[in-house]
């Protein structure tokens, strides 16, 4: 959803994309485009200056660096590999010390967005790591989205993406309950969702997924295990910080309830069938 943009985004920009996707048949409309087949994670590393990923989670990213075929193995010295996973941060500083020991250099360079934001052009990036090897990629990163921040050391940004990913869950179950709350006191849904996303409350979250809880997308934009796995990353560093994070804990749980509804592959709006059911409307 979002990396096969990134890449259309790249080549509109007139750079030399060579890529690669487990299932290549999702890679047709770029190839149609101008992207290069890459047979492997290796190949592409061997054959770029520049070398992203961006996969689903922690274990992924280490299915795609390690190994014979990873992007590991095709790294060489002076290249630059940057990863926009919202992953572990623990394992993006173990793979950035990986990359450092082949002379190469390692960002962690995960997004602050949606699909809609990506395709109008309005991307945030956050990066961490090396300060020089992020002002030799800058000016490729904006090509992605305009808000490119230098946060600082490997691992931080991915810090930063996860503390910030915890508030998008976090205010859709808040929204969802202002939105109940007001269609049981019998407003219509339509007029309260209008409101809403017109009111002091609407942050560019609210915005794009506020009217998800009148028409659900076909495919979800960030589906419910994934942004479980964001809330479970944040859990986990708050526990290592010492940092409570009571609401991220109690919106967790209605992730979970989500999961036990059948409703896992649904966009994590679907909070709000969950609070639904609770409240006796239908969602």
């Amino acid at each position: 959803m979002m990396g096969s943009r990134m890449v259309k985004r790249l080549i509109e920009a007139g750079h030399t994309v060579t890529g690669y996707n487990r299932t290549k048949s999702k890679a047709k409309g770029l190839l149609d485009s101008g992207m290069v087949w890459g047979e492997s994670p290796r190949q592409v590393a061997a054959t770029a200056d520049v070398v992203f990923s961006m996969v689903a989670n922690t274990n992924a990213l280490k299915a795609v660096v390690e190994g014979p075929q990873g992007v590991l193995a095709g790294l060489k010295p002076g290249k630059v590999y940057i990863d926009m996973s919202t992953v572990s941060p623990a394992t993006s500083r173990e793979l950035a010390a990986k990359v450092a020991a082949q002379g190469a250099r390692m960002l962690d360079a995960p997004v602050s967005g949606s699909v809609i934001t990506l395709e109008e052009g309005k991307l945030s990036i956050m990066v961490g790591g090396d300060s020089e090897a992020f002002e030799r990629v800058k000016p490729i990163l904006l090509d992605i989205g305009p808000k490119v921040t230098y946060v600082g050391e490997n691992g931080l940004a991915v810090t930063m993406k996860i503390a910030t990913n915890l508030s998008l869950a976090v205010q859709m179950l808040a929204f969802s309950e202002g939105i109940l709350l007001a269609e049981k006191s019998g407003i219509k849904r339509e007029i309260a969702v209008e409101v809403m996303v017109n009111s002091a409350v609407a942050s560019p979250m609210v915005k794009y997924r506020g009217p998800f809880v009148l028409h659900m997308p076909e495919e979800a934009w960030f589906n419910v295990n994934m942004m479980q796995k964001d809330m479970n990353l944040a859990l986990e560093l708050g526990r290592q910080l010492s940092v409570p994070l009571p609401t991220t804990a109690v919106t967790n749980e209605f992730l979970t309830a989500a999961r036990g509804l059948g409703l896992e592959e649904q966009d994590f709006a679907a909070l709000f069938q969950v609070l639904a059911n609770l409240s006796g409307v239908e969602g």
